[in-house]
């Protein structure tokens, strides 16, 4: 009956060692979905989005989407680099090296509307 116990046990170990990497991959794979609202996206011109251009109201564009990244600017990890385009286009500094592949996913989370063509 030792063995059987012992078996058991050895059994439910070893299923949690692979289930579990397993199931964290898997959720890996889910992206949340943005808190953006459902309403129909509100447009701006350029010179409306460039006078949100200070640390204190910080609005940015990335390819034509316009983002209200204000509640962000004290965490970005960069400091004052994300004020550099401030109130303008941040499409190449936002794509460059220095960030992380899960700012592609954050960056939904300020999107406000587009930008007008």
């Amino acid at each position: 009956m030792d063995i059987a116990l012992i078996t058991l046990v050895l059994s439910f170990l070893l299923g949690i060692i692979v289930l579990v990497p397993r199931l964290r991959k898997f959720d890996q794979g889910k992206k949340v979905q943005p808190n953006v609202s459902s309403k129909a996206a509100k447009t701006y011109s350029k010179s409306e989005v460039s006078l949100h251009n200070k640390q204190t109201d910080c609005w940015i564009i990335i390819k034509d989407k316009v983002y209200d990244v204000t509640s962000y600017v004290e965490e970005h990890p960069g400091g004052d680099a994300i004020l550099v385009h401030a109130g303008d286009d941040s499409t190449e500094g936002f794509f460059g090296p220095q960030h992380a592949t899960r700012v592609f996913d954050m960056i939904e989370d300020f999107y406000i509307g587009d930008l007008q063509s």
